[in-house]
């Protein structure tokens, strides 16, 4: 009886332990069980160097969403990136959305900065007004031969 009841706490110790990482793996690798409640907007930008998938969405600071997708507009060869927002979160349609780096060798995310109009941006809608990635290699490079004044 004794040998039955080390067993099952070994057992019970071991399931837990698994539980625990199976958490941890969700957490840390920034997946989604259950899909969250929000919509989706797209934002057209030129160039979303070093974006990637998942990456935050912040307005003033705090997170409103995650990247969706990024894909490329056939017609304009322009980046197409799908951003998944917070239900709560209500956008104008004359929002700025750019593309910022966290740190100074850090992760990029959407910056979003909100507009003056009154007019609500719907889900499935269009930012227009958006600013692409600065890439620091270029800058160097300018800088270094001569292109920067």
């Amino acid at each position: 009886m004794k040998k039955y009841a080390m067993e099952t706490s070994v057992g019970i110790f071991v399931l837990a332990g698994l539980l625990c990482v199976a958490y941890l793996t969700v957490k840390l690798g920034k997946l989604e069980v259950f899909s969250s409640d929000g919509y989706q907007v797209t934002a057209r930008f030129k160039d979303v160097t070093g974006l990637k998938s998942g990456a935050y969405v912040e307005m003033a600071g705090v997170r409103i969403g995650r990247v969706a997708g990024i894909g490329l507009d056939p017609v304009d060869h322009s980046a197409l990136v799908t951003l998944t927002l917070d239900k709560d979160v209500r956008l104008t349609d004359d929002t700025i959305a750019s593309i910022k780096t966290s740190g100074l060798i850090g992760d990029k995310f959407i910056k979003i900065s909100p507009g003056g109009s009154d007019d609500p941006l719907r889900p499935g809608g269009m930012i227009v007004e958006t600013e692409s990635s600065v890439d620091l290699g270029d800058l160097i490079g300018k800088y270094v031969f001569g292109g920067v004044k």
